[in-house]
């Protein structure tokens, strides 16, 4: 079987370069391991409204969010928005929309099938891929093998480009039914009764359906995320209390790297996209949005070069625009995400009082991470407490 691009993992990563090359004209192919696209759910799901809508994925697909609550021990803020600016995606849903449109412009998509070798020829040549499918083991041979494994970074490991990752979050999930939940709020717990090294979530999915959540930081915490889950869930700490009647109907989980982008995504016939290039949030760890923005850029990127036979050279805007674009804001995010990692009780009760001083646009920018030089001036001028001042100094100190 011979293919312009061979494609590892069926994510949004992988099925969004799926398209983007398909679509500019590549002879595309993708394996996806489970047994249906987005069968097992690795993420919270939670994004933003506006690259959702620049993505076209349908209003039916997600809850909107426009009101956030970050709760400590001993204090609670709520930033309400006049609109909409976050969401929740109903994960499954999303990803088979986004096969749906990979299939129709031409992708040729496998599920159930585990790529067990690979081999990357010299300049991009004789690249190839063997793989257990429903129809038996096939060995693929293809221009460009793009590396959309996510977490495990499989196929970028096996041939020896990059290492496990050393920082990452681990996070779990219960998604269940609630009597009654707050459709548009968003909540964050932070501090040690919710969370070692991380934090607790409660998202909404519907006015009956939630994710309720922890996740922790390796390797600064060893704790369990379940038995902490479970126990926030059966003493129903606060707000799970407000919540009625909690019955898990699903349970999540999964791991996001917590360390930056990695130092190279492209090599000669190779290119890493998501996950596996590290391109994910560290302050609410979220990368979906990043997973599409890149990997339709992949798609894009990756089809002219084949022409070149996908040497490096011909892949090098993608990897100048992915560090252009998120380098700085990662860093950035990094310092304040290892600020609150070493926060006590409370120092987040006092924490989140910077927070609360944020008007809905300045909050959004920063816990997207969407950093510049000029914001964040303008927030330590318009906010000149001294713990505002300390936080914002963190993230200026990466634009120097």
């Amino acid at each position: 079987m011979k293919y312009d691009i061979a494609i590892v993992g069926g994510g949004p990563a992988g099925l969004s370069a799926a398209y983007s090359a398909s679509k500019n004209g590549a002879k595309t192919i993708l394996f996806e391991k489970d047994p249906s696209f987005g069968h097992n759910v690795r993420t919270s799901g939670v994004s933003w409204i506006k690259e959702i809508e620049k993505f076209g994925i349908p209003k039916e697909y997600y809850n909107p969010i426009k009101n956030f609550s970050f709760i400590s021990p001993n204090n609670e803020i709520t930033i309400r928005g006049s609109g909409y600016n976050a969401c929740v995606l109903d994960i499954k849903k999303t990803y088979q929309f986004l096969a749906m449109k990979s299939a129709k412009v031409g992708s040729k998509l496998f599920v159930k099938s585990n790529v067990f070798d690979a081999k990357i020829g010299k300049k991009g040549k004789n690249n190839s891929l063997k793989v257990s499918t429903p129809q038996g083991v096939l060995e693929v041979d293809s221009t460009l093998v793009i590396d959309a494994s996510g977490f495990s970074s499989f196929i970028s490991r096996k041939l020896g480009y990059v290492s496990n990752w050393h920082r990452y979050g681990i996070g779990v999930e219960y998604e269940c039914y609630c009597d009654k939940i707050e459709q548009e709020t968003l909540y964050l717990m932070v501090g040690q009764r919710y969370s070692e090294a991380g934090y607790a979530w409660i998202f909404p999915l519907s006015d009956n359906r939630v994710r309720i959540g922890v996740g922790i930081g390796r390797p600064e915490s060893n704790a369990d995320p379940i038995a902490k889950l479970n126990n926030i869930i059966d003493k129903k700490l606060y707000p799970l209390n407000t919540l009625g009647n909690i019955q898990p109907l699903e349970i999540h989980y999964g791991l996001i790297p917590n360390e930056g982008l990695r130092e190279h995504c492209v090599f000669n016939g190779l290119m890493m996209i998501g996950d596996t290039a590290g391109q994910a949030n560290p302050l609410v760890l979220e990368g979906i949005r990043f997973a599409i923005e890149f990997g339709l850029l992949a798609g894009e990127i990756g089809s002219k070069s084949i022409k070149f036979n996908s040497t490096s050279e011909s892949l090098k805007d993608y990897e100048y625009y992915s560090k252009k674009t998120l380098e700085r804001k990662i860093l950035s995010a990094l310092k304040v995400q290892s600020r609150w990692l070493s926060l006590s009780d409370s120092q987040w009760d006092k924490e989140i009082d910077i927070i609360k001083d944020l008007s809905i646009d300045e909050f959004l920018d920063f816990i997207k991470a969407d950093f510049s030089n000029y914001k964040m001036m303008k927030l330590a001028l318009n906010h000149p407490k001294m713990m505002a001042r300390q936080l914002f100094s963190l993230v200026q100190d990466s634009f120097k």
